[in-house]
């Protein structure tokens, strides 16, 4: 379903330089690698499981067979293999976003300045709510919808996010609905579909999850993975609860504070209708006595403290979280604001908990919680958010037997290099730049810092179409210096 191909700012001398680093980076894969016929021995790199039961290998290597990872050790033998030479690479499993809006891809930095909802001043009358939600995402056509969809996919995948969930509150209709499944299919990641709602005449939430369900989602052996959203600040949200649940899915909903919220979340609480098939957006806000009944039930929380810190969510309930062992999981929410890679997101969780946990210690408090280290940070980033997703027996950590979402990060990069100590260097040294190598499902989608598999300069100008016709069908201005 693509978007006419129109203007790019992408001259043809740079897309041909693009198109050029792409074919010589896969003419450069490793003789065997790219038919996937045989088993891939990533070799000699510094391996992060993320799992203790596995360990971790200053110099190790990791077989992938089929698809899967069958083995971590210091030294694996399997002369039938194609090699990945992993010399001065961090080898780790890829990274999980468990919130992401990807529809909005084309409005990146539109609202750099903006706050969530309206608080009546003339500056933030460009807001998230209103703008995005209530005007911008009304100009969307399927074909927007693909395009945002894909576009946002597979830049995450060159920043070394394997796996999504993608919150797509863009069903305006059935078509548009099918347009988000195949733009987050065609990105070639591990995807979680979040079904939310939509506006005008023919949207068909909640009711038409049981058909996408059927059409996209039958079997339980597939890279995407389907979620209810439950948003419990629209009206009939209880249909749509009732509906995720006769499905079997996970139900997912922002929480938030500043939309009056707190009251309807006590009494869901209270009333026992939470579950482990909960997930918690953001989380900010609420009461002590809905954050026992949310942990009681094993509910799961997914974060995006930049965001909640710039948009007026409110303060980002790390330690409430922490301190009452529930599962914490990161997410990148909107690029109309802030960029999508975990690098931020993991920086921005260490350095905010630590903040808070320092202040305690200065100010004399005679207890205070533990610094978060950045072992801590990778976890968050990585199995957690499996686990949120109900993926972790598929992805998160090298373990065998699991998929082959690996990434393979650059430490001997300028930004790195001399490499002392390796959760601290992905944490709070590295950045997109670092990730050299994608794998998804053992099939390489980037390789030595080229994404493979995509015309970038054509849905570069897609994108660009898009966002034009997103603007013109709305009459919102595009200021390039907009305060």
């Amino acid at each position: 379903m693509p978007c006419p191909i129109t203007r790019s700012y992408l001259s043809g001398e740079v897309a041909s330089l693009i198109e050029a680093r792409q074919a010589m980076a896969e003419a450069a894969l490793p003789a065997g690698v790219k038919d996937g016929k045989r088993p891939l021995l990533i070799k000699g790199g510094i391996v992060l499981p993320i799992d203790d039961a596995v360990g971790n290998f200053p110099v190790g290597d990791v077989l992938v067979e089929d698809g899967r990872i069958s083995a971590v050790a210091a030294r694996i033998e399997a002369p039938e293999a194609a090699v990945i030479d992993a010399t001065g690479k961090i080898v780790m499993p890829g990274f999980i976003d468990t919130h992401h809006h990807q529809f909005e891809t084309a409005l990146r930095s539109q609202l750099a300045h903006a706050i969530l909802i309206n608080d009546g001043r003339p500056v933030n009358a460009s807001n998230y709510y209103e703008t995005v939600l209530q005007k911008l995402s009304l100009g969307y056509t399927p074909d927007d919808v693909y395009i945002n969809e894909l576009f946002g996919g597979i830049a995450q995948l060159d920043a070394g996010v394997t796996t999504v969930m993608d919150v797509s509150q863009i069903h305006h209709s059935p078509e548009h609905s099918d347009a988000a499944v195949e733009g987050l299919r065609d990105a070639g990641r591990r995807g979680v579909f979040g079904y939310f709602e939509g506006w005008g005449d023919r949207a068909r939430y909640p009711g038409d999850a049981r058909r996408l369900k059927q059409q996209y989602f039958s079997s339980a052996d597939q890279m995407l993975t389907m979620v209810m959203g439950g948003e419990i600040y629209l009206p009939g949200y209880e249909e749509a609860w009732k509906v995720g649940r006769e499905l079997g899915l996970p139900i997912a909903l922002h929480v938030v504070g500043t939309f009056g919220m707190q009251p309807t979340f006590d009494e869901l609480g209270a009333a026992g209708l939470f579950g482990p098939d909960n997930i918690f957006i953001h989380m900010t806000g609420m009461s002590d006595a809905g954050w026992k009944y949310a942990a009681d039930a094993g509910a799961h929380v997914s974060l995006a403290v930049p965001i909640e810190m710039h948009m007026r969510h409110g303060t980002p309930p790390i330690q409430k979280a922490l301190d009452l062992g529930m599962g914490l999981s990161l997410s990148s929410d909107v690029e109309c604001t802030m960029t999508a890679d975990m690098f931020t997101q993991m920086r921005a969780l260490m350095t905010l908990q630590r903040m808070a946990v320092n202040e305690k210690a200065l100010g004399g408090a005679p207890n205070y919680p533990d610094l978060m280290q950045c072992a801590d940070a990778l976890r968050h980033a990585t199995i957690e958010g499996a686990r949120g997703l109900r993926l972790d027996k598929v992805t998160g950590s090298l373990t065998p037997g699991k998929a082959a979402d690996i990434i393979l990060l650059d430490a001997g990069a300028l930004n790195v290099a001399p490499l002392n100590n390796a959760p601290g260097a992905v944490v709070t040294l590295m950045e997109r730049s670092n990730v050299d190598t994608v794998m998804v499902a053992g099939k390489i989608r980037k390789w030595q810092g080229q994404l493979l598999g995509f015309d970038i300069p054509r849905l570069t100008r897609e994108i660009e179409a898009s966002r034009d016709r997103i603007f013109k069908a709305t009459g919102v201005e595009r200021d390039l210096f907009a305060f």
